[in-house]
């Protein structure tokens, strides 16, 4: 259950705030992420290295019923999933060294539709890369994390108000910040 929900401000979106003790409640929140997606969303991991991007992203593939064997993209750049009748990508410009790689790759294809777009190190691509709708910064905290899910559009609104149902629902085990 989330511990601090912050509302619409001047900064462009609302907030959840919370506490994650340990790699699964990584999960749990990635599948009550996954839970809450909708076609065409575009959501920015960010976070240093170890903080548990591609666990969350593990967790959201789960929530959409993906039961097979999630990879980083570090060295792919993409991880594209079919999932529950939608298209899911997956990407890490850890390794890139100019923005203007994310062009030369011709990536900007896949957030032109109906694709779920889950992007690490998106600032590695900037200034290229579209707005997103929901942006997860997620922190080492002791043992565990802090992760901050912050809507930025109104269809990361609706995907931030549903998250927050979910996380409300008794079977999740998310411990507020």
């Amino acid at each position: 259950m989330p511990s601090t929900i912050h509302p619409i401000d001047d900064s462009g979106g609302a907030s959840v705030t919370l506490d994650l003790r340990d790699e699964k409640d990584t999960l749990t929140l990635g599948e009550a992420l996954g839970r809450s997606l909708a076609p065409g969303l575009q959501l920015w991991l960010q976070g240093n290295l170890g903080a548990g991007k591609t666990t969350l992203t593990r967790g959201m593939l789960r929530g959409l019923g993906y039961t097979q064997k999630v990879k980083s993209p570090t060295y792919t750049l993409i991880e594209p999933y079919l999932v529950s009748r939608l298209d899911f990508y997956h990407f890490d410009f850890y390794r890139f060294d100019s923005p203007d790689e994310y062009l030369d790759a011709g990536l900007d294809e896949y957030f032109s539709g109906q694709g779920i777009c889950v992007v690490e190190w998106p600032d590695k691509a900037s200034p290229h890369l579209p707005k997103p709708d929901v942006e997860i910064h997620l922190s080492l905290a002791g043992e565990g994390r802090n992760a901050t899910v912050t809507a930025k559009t109104a269809t990361g609104q609706a995907c931030l108000n549903r998250l927050v149902e979910q996380l409300n629902t008794p079977d999740n085990a998310t411990r507020p910040a």
